[in-house]
């Protein structure tokens, strides 16, 4: 295992770097796109919460792979060329949201109403209320959910290996169909994934029992 690491170090290492960029980005815009999923689902505004419950059951009940597929083949026939990485990213991104609405929005309601109200008679707008009262008291109490989401995103950023995305699980198709060594190389392939989740998990477990205590 030590010899199949020398020689091919420099492929896993890059594709560890794009596995971590693609986790970055889509970690940001999936949180912020299922943040304001969530706020919408609550909109008193009946139009603009039924397409937002639509985005949330479609893109929860379809297989990732169909979404990343869509960006990579069918989206260049009619809009626009994506590169592997960039549909897998962009998939990875939709996917995830879809779950982070629904836990942020079971945050939302578990907070009491009052503490919404109690915004609004203070002079805030729904948006600041939500901003400044509502949402940082949700995300305490979604912590350890949300971690799991955060944790699954990075699992599941082994897509990309399906459409040449050049990351970690892509190098290390390649590296096993050229050496024939599949065993050593998935093994390498599951630490550097454990690099990833292990110290987010810990960070996630840091942050629920601090907050659980303020």
């Amino acid at each position: 295992m030590a010899n199949l690491f020398q020689t091919y170090s420099a492929d896993f290492v890059n594709g560890f770097k794009y596995t971590l960029y693609a986790s970055l980005l889509a970690l940001v815009f999936s949180l912020i796109i299922g943040t304001l999923m969530a706020i919408l689902q609550l909109s008193h505004n009946g139009i603009i919460r039924r397409l937002a419950k639509a985005y949330v059951a479609f893109f929860r009940n379809i297989p990732l792979l169909i979404i990343v597929m869509f960006f990579y083949v069918v989206a260049p026939m009619y809009f626009y060329s994506f590169d592997g990485f960039q549909a897998g990213t962009i998939g990875l991104t939709i996917y995830t949201s879809a779950f982070i609405a629904e836990t942020v929005r079971s945050g939302i309601q578990t907070v009491p109403k009052g503490q919404t109200e109690a915004g609004l008679s203070s002079g805030f707008s729904y948006a600041e209320t939500m901003r400044y009262i509502v949402l940082p008291q949700a995300f305490k109490i979604v912590i350890p959910p949300l971690g799991n989401q955060f944790i699954n995103l990075i699992k599941n950023s082994s897509i990309l290996a399906m459409v040449a995305g050049l990351d970690l699980m892509y190098q290390g198709d390649l590296i096993a169909s050229n050496t024939f060594n599949t065993f050593d190389t998935y093994i390498i392939v599951g630490l550097f994934y454990l690099i990833l989740t292990l110290p987010l998990s810990y960070l996630m477990n840091f942050l629920d029992k601090r907050w659980s205590k303020a």
